[in-house]
């Protein structure tokens, strides 16, 4: 009969199994910093120990969620017998070599294997939920900036309107089931979705409108590729299966996307009052160029530092409120291996047996702690520009 493994020997083992996590991390911070004065704002971060730790803590958990069924030992969801609440370095009965490397949870799953792959969950939200947020807040804070005017005090206004409300009552709003019930959440995904559409439609017509032959070919892509994808993730209605979205994740990517909005509207519109002001604007106007080659080609890309530091904060943020949703049982479903809902379900017997929530507990913190690392190591190197 198997015995339970000492501290050292669960440690030992823990770090055998992230293996394909160091072989990755290893590659990639030997070849970016090989060629870091080639990366720009990214290669620079090198020279920052924070950046350089956020950046390290941020890739690890991005390739334990790529590699995440080579890491985990048994299915998350799977129930095993005699292992309910076994504590870290339990074997498993009729296994040999396998064991509960952080225990079993209250029903008797795998923490360990649930901690891993509950990062597929996060990382996979969080940074996808963030960039479709961006491109709702730049596509109309550009234009509310640049013109002023009514235009930016109605969309001001809507904005504040939604800032007004507590963030994590907003939330919890959209995913109860009485709101999903009316159908809300599915005619603010068709509207949202489209944003990205519109961002790149403006992008390559103010850019390319004098080269007829490549806009066609752009906007056609554009157009193909980014209906396809509307018609599956906000509708389920891709005839090919490409593209779907759960309906329970759909509600959260939703409610992400729309309470992230405002703030960056309000940071983009920011942005683009203090730069239309700059030189290089008014030689792009002298030009004769349109105002949205102006938002998009002259101001945005000046905006890019602060943007992208806010990008790694708010990811950190979504990833926060994500946790949240799920310990209160508002997350992709109840059996999921999400960090708040594991989180939730070990606290219940948190005095007894404390390993369930200690693991994913762990996990969000460093987490989010990387995320806001590497958006002070972005931050103090762009301020370098």
């Amino acid at each position: 009969m198997m015995e339970r493994l000492s501290a050292l020997e669960i440690a030992s083992r823990i770090l055998i199994q992230f293996t394909p996590v160091w072989i990755g991390l290893a590659l990639i911070l030997f070849v970016s910093f090989i060629f870091r004065r080639k990366l720009g704002l990214y290669g620079r971060l090198f020279s920052s120990p924070i950046g350089t730790a956020g950046l390290v803590l941020v890739l690890f958990w991005v390739l334990t969620a790529i590699f995440a069924d080579l890491i985990a030992t048994l299915d998350p969801l799977t129930q095993l017998s005699g292992m309910k609440n076994k504590k870290p370095g339990w074997p498993v009965a009729g296994s040999e070599g396998v064991y509960y490397l952080l225990g079993g949870d209250n029903l008797a799953r795998d923490v360990f294997s649930r901690m891993v792959t509950g990062s597929q969950l996060v990382l996979a939200i969080a940074p996808a939920a963030t960039i479709f947020a961006f491109m709702v807040g730049i596509t109309l804070g550009l234009p509310a900036g640049y013109y002023g005017s009514k235009l930016d005090t109605v969309l001001s206004f809507l904005a504040n309107l939604v800032l007004a409300f507590p963030v994590i009552l907003l939330f919890f709003l959209l995913v109860t089931p009485e709101i999903r019930s009316t159908g809300v959440p599915l005619w603010m995904a068709g509207v949202l979705f489209l944003f990205p559409i519109l961002f790149f439609i403006m992008l390559f017509y103010s850019r390319y409108r004098e080269r007829p032959t490549t806009l066609a070919v752009l906007l056609t892509i554009t157009l193909v590729l980014g209906l396809w994808a509307y018609s599956g993730l906000a509708f389920n209605m891709d005839p090919l299966g490409v593209f779907y979205m759960d309906p329970n994740l759909l509600n959260i990517f939703v409610a992400v996307v729309f309470v992230n909005s405002p703030t960056v509207f309000r940071i983009v519109r920011g942005l683009t009052i203090d730069i239309k002001t700059r030189d290089y604007v008014a030689a792009a106007q002298t030009r004769g160029e349109t105002p949205w080659y102006i938002m998009l080609w002259e101001v945005l890309p000046n905006a890019r530092g602060p943007l992208i530091v806010d990008f790694c904060l708010r990811i950190g943020y979504t990833s926060i409120l994500l946790g949240t949703l799920g310990f209160f049982g508002l997350g992709v479903t109840p059996e999921s291996p999400d960090w708040g809902m594991t989180i939730n379900e070990g606290r219940k017997l948190l005095a007894v047996y404390p390993h369930p929530a200690l693991p994913p507990t762990i996990a969000l913190m460093t987490l989010v702690l990387g995320l806001n690392l590497l958006a002070d190591g972005l931050r103090e190197e762009s301020l370098k520009d």
